[in-house]
């Protein structure tokens, strides 16, 4: 018999954190624990407060209401909760974790056994254009081949003149630069600044516009200069046919997976198989939740084996996150086996 039982814990930002929906100082979690017998599972459910489609006043309800009813099983779970995707990560990764040797290691592979890393792309968050450029040097120094930008908030000049400097000392082959928007252009204006960005001979933008706006995305994805891909426009689209259609019409050049707003492992799958089929390039990122689930997403990650650089660089951003085997080296994440969990609540 599987006893359930669900915890809030509040994420501590080390610096606040901007990005175009403004800066964080903290970032809410929860986490359900299943015990049968000696055994133990431990699941996050990476709710993102303002992004999440479960966002909602019930959402501690349904959590209750997924803990009172866990003797109907996973896969009756997932499917009640539908609209409900990121305690739909939480209770997959807890049910993979009773299942398991240890609790933290859900997909034994090559990169839990510490012989292999995964490539990650290293982030630089908003700010004024010193801070900017410090956390830039920093990545670069650390080792870094792949930097992701987040842009939009600030001045757009100030932001390509940042860019451009980067290029001045790093060329494509050296360093790879994808830019998130967080849907901050305006569509009127889109196009310009994606012909502006080309210039600097980038990877991808995330999300130049708000998600929603399906006819507009689709034009833009069809005439613009720089590849495209979708993040939060993925958000809240729960059927399979409602996935094809949505990746058929706007045909961008990759989506971007965060299992915590998609519908977890399951729901990824789901992404992958109709993005593939699309000839739709991917990655996978976490959406900031603690060393518990993107522990869980980089393992999931690696077995997808897909060779690009990846958004699971998010650990070190909190005070008071769970100590971890997780680590970043030379802009990979690596598993320590030498390291221990120290999970409380």
């Amino acid at each position: 018999m599987v006893e359930a039982s669900y915890k809030q814990y509040i994420l501590n930002f080390k610096q606040p954190s901007g990005t175009s929906r403004g800066v964080l100082k903290t970032k809410e979690t929860w986490f359900i624990v299943l015990k049968s017998e000696s055994k133990t599972g431990i699941g996050e459910c990476g709710l993102f407060r303002g992004l999440s489609i479960d966002d909602r006043p019930d959402y501690e309800e349904k959590l209750k209401w997924t803990c009172n009813n866990i003797h109907l099983g996973l896969e009756n779970l997932l499917h009640e909760l539908n609209e409900f995707p990121s305690i739909q990560f939480g209770l997959e990764t807890a049910f993979k974790s009773l299942k398991s040797q240890s609790p933290f290691e859900i997909y034994p592979s090559k990169f839990t056994q510490g012989d292999e890393g995964i490539p990650i792309n290293g982030l630089i968050w908003m700010g004024s254009e010193v801070f900017m450029k410090q956390q830039i040097h920093d990545k670069i120094a650390a080792g870094f081949k792949c930097l992701k930008i987040k842009i939009g908030a600030i001045d757009f000049q100030t932001e390509i003149s940042l860019l451009k400097s980067i290029r001045k000392q790093f060329s494509s082959k050296d360093i790879e630069l994808r830019v998130d928007a967080n849907g901050a252009f305006h569509p009127n204006e889109a196009l310009e600044k994606l012909k502006i960005l080309s210039d600097l001979d980038l990877h991808s933008i995330e999300q130049p516009i708000k998600q929603g706006q399906i006819e507009q995305m689709s034009k833009l994805c069809e005439e613009t200069p720089l590849p495209i891909a979708l993040d939060e426009e993925l958000i809240g689209v729960f059927l399979v046919t409602e996935k094809q259609k949505l990746l058929q019409t706007i045909s961008p050049q990759y989506i971007i997976l965060k299992p915590s707003l998609v519908g977890g492992m399951k729901g990824s799958d789901e992404w992958i198989e109709v993005a593939e089929k699309n000839r739709i390039g991917w990655w996978i990122t976490s959406a900031l939740e603690s060393n518990v689930g993107l522990n869980a997403i980089a393992q999931y990650t690696y077995t997808k084996r897909s060779s690009l650089p990846q958004g699971l660089g998010t650990g070190s951003l909190f005070t008071n996150n769970f100590e971890s085997p997780l680590q970043v080296k030379n802009g990979t994440l690596q598993y320590d086996k030498s390291k221990a969990w120290e999970f409380k609540l």
